[in-house]
């Protein structure tokens, strides 16, 4: 079962070509947002918090400060909405998941940029 399963995704799910990042890095998701008729292109920047599943079900968490709150967004990595993603900065973090980012405030909460 799970190997038909693998094989229809493979085969009927389109795979975008977007840049490999991972935990810690600061990105840009472009996303399409249809309102009625119309259609507009967002971007949401933010941290990587983590990155989970594999294939098509693979999603990723962005983590942002919008004044002193924090917003957290999970976006499928096969969303039709999806159009690109920058990379603005590789972070050097140790853990695939950073769930510890989120209780830090101030200078706490910045993330050293991992050299070439």
């Amino acid at each position: 079962m799970e190997s038909l399963i693998k094989f229809v995704q493979e085969e009927f799910v389109t795979k975008k070509d977007f840049p490999d990042f991972s935990a810690g890095d600061t990105i840009t998701v472009y996303y399409e947002i249809t309102e009625g008729q119309k259609t507009r292109t967002q971007f949401f920047r933010g941290v990587v918090i983590q990155k989970r599943g594999s294939g098509a079900s693979q999603t990723f968490t962005i983590r942002k400060m919008s004044g002193t709150v924090g917003v957290e967004r999970i976006f499928p990595l096969n969303l039709p909405a999806l159009q690109k993603i920058e990379i603005n900065k590789r972070g050097k973090v140790r853990r695939a998941r950073i769930y510890y980012f989120r209780e830090l405030t101030g200078k706490k909460a910045r993330i050293k940029e991992r050299r070439r």
